[in-house]
């Protein structure tokens, strides 16, 4: 399906009025209790953390957001995925192949249509949450 219909078909037209105007979304935290695996995975990654609040407060900066992981309790993360946009086509290909060289399982990237043309790929970490590698494609 090309972009134009995609459009005609899952966008509303008009469409409506946001109820608040966002400036954006403070990225995501992670409750890990496997806490210092996850630190060691993220850190293969993303590299050294650029936040440290004592031992139980990590965070990388993602763009213009933050990854933040913090020790939990109750599990590891369930039901959720965690989105890293990049500016090209080949950092999807970098960042991919950094998730699975550190563990992480996946299909390799593609091109599709997902709000609009991306190429983009689903990996699961270790740890069974899953990690949305994408960039937006140019028309």
């Amino acid at each position: 399906m090309d972009y134009q219909t995609c459009r005609k078909k899952y966008f509303k037209h008009p469409a409506p009025l946001p109820r608040f105007s966002f400036s954006g979304a403070l990225g995501a935290t992670l409750y890990y209790q496997d806490y210092e695996e996850a630190l060691g995975y993220y850190g293969k990654v993303l590299g050294l953390p650029a936040y440290i609040e004592g031992e139980n407060t990590y965070g990388w900066q993602v763009g213009s957001t933050w990854l933040t992981l913090l020790r939990g309790e109750n599990g590891n993360p369930k039901n959720v995925e965690v989105p890293f946009f990049v500016e090209t086509p080949e950092e999807v290909d970098r960042l991919y192949e950094a998730f699975v060289a550190a563990g992480a399982k996946g299909e390799k990237p593609a091109n599709e249509l997902m709000y609009e043309p991306v190429m983009m790929c689903v990996l699961t970490d270790p740890f069974g949450v899953s990690i949305l590698v994408g960039c937006f494609l140019k028309e």
